[in-house]
């Protein structure tokens, strides 16, 4: 039993917002006993099959939300030219947005074997949360090639764009950085399978709302988010959203797509990048490569 138990406020929060990306095993894979569900429960405050109960519940969300995705004709339709052989193994590299219990990798692959019930397909969510393109470049190996993956799917770039509060005048990581990561990570995945990349493009922040969340100490600015956006449309691959606009209507962005710290998706909005990730994968034609300039700041 915890020591502590989580009061009624902790609890909530963990319930509603920090539980789905708080991941512990893959923040701290190496830490002895981070496969024991009881210590980890212990260090949320939580009896473990309370904190069983409510991680099973951002799976079923992630299930019933492939169901419904399911009922759309179109995606249906995209579905049967889906490009993966029924063996495959398919890695997703991101940041929280991705290690969400209930995010898109979730969906999408919950929609994959239940429109495919016969295939053994491997996921393996390689996403951690609040991670920059450095920090997935440091464990690529043991996340990403250690699988020998057939598919890999890059969904970086969000918090590369923080600008923090401590010194708000350029992102954390420079465009010149983050150009330089993905091309080796890149180069490091065609060494491993002749598939070509999938680059999802980070989605917009409502930053109005992010700036009222007092656990943050950074800021995340749309317009450093378009410049890394520009950057992966010059990648080789499947480029999914190139503009961004997944998560808007009539050129607004809506906010039931985000949770309430205007930076990670809610469920709606997850949907709304799997149904993208689909549609590009079965629809539009990957990039075969274009002569991208490095950004203005690249010294390489």
């Amino acid at each position: 039993m915890p020591d502590k138990k989580a009061s009624k406020e902790e609890r909530e929060v963990l319930e509603k917002y920090l539980l789905q990306f708080l991941n512990l095993e893959k923040r701290f894979p190496l830490l002895p006993g981070i496969q024991n569900t009881q210590a980890i429960a212990q260090l949320t405050g939580l009896e473990a099959d309370e904190f069983m109960k409510l991680r099973n519940r951002f799976e079923k969300n992630a299930k019933e939300a492939a169901l419904e995705l399911l009922k759309e004709e179109e995606v249906t339709d995209w579905l049967d030219d889906i490009p993966f052989d029924s063996d495959d193994t398919i890695v997703a590299l991101g940041d929280s947005i991705t290690d969400d219990l209930q995010g898109w990798f979730g969906i999408f692959s919950h929609v994959l074997e239940i429109t495919v019930p016969e295939a053994d397909f491997t996921f393996i969510n390689s996403g951690v949360s609040y991670n920059t393109s450095t920090d997935a470049l440091k464990r690529l190996n043991r996340d990403v090639l250690a699988h020998n993956p057939d598919w890999v799917i890059v969904a970086l770039g969000t918090f590369d764009a923080q600008r923090l509060h401590v010194e708000p005048n350029r992102p954390l990581v420079s465009l010149a950085d983050y150009w330089e990561n993905t091309n080796t990570i890149e180069a490091a995945v065609k060494e491993v399978t002749d598939n070509p990349l999938i680059w999802i493009t980070p989605p917009p922040v409502l930053t109005d709302m992010l700036q009222k969340i007092r656990l943050f100490d950074f800021d995340i600015f749309n317009e450093d988010l378009q410049n890394i956006r520009e950057i992966i449309s010059g990648k080789q691959g499947y480029i999914v959203d190139p503009m961004g606009t997944r998560m808007s209507e009539d050129g607004e962005i809506e906010a039931w797509n985000y949770l309430s710290d205007g930076l990670h998706p809610s469920l709606s909005g997850h949907v709304n990048t799997a149904r993208e990730l689909i549609r590009h994968l079965t629809q539009s034609k990957r990039v075969e490569g274009t002569s991208l300039e490095p950004p203005e700041d690249y010294e390489g």
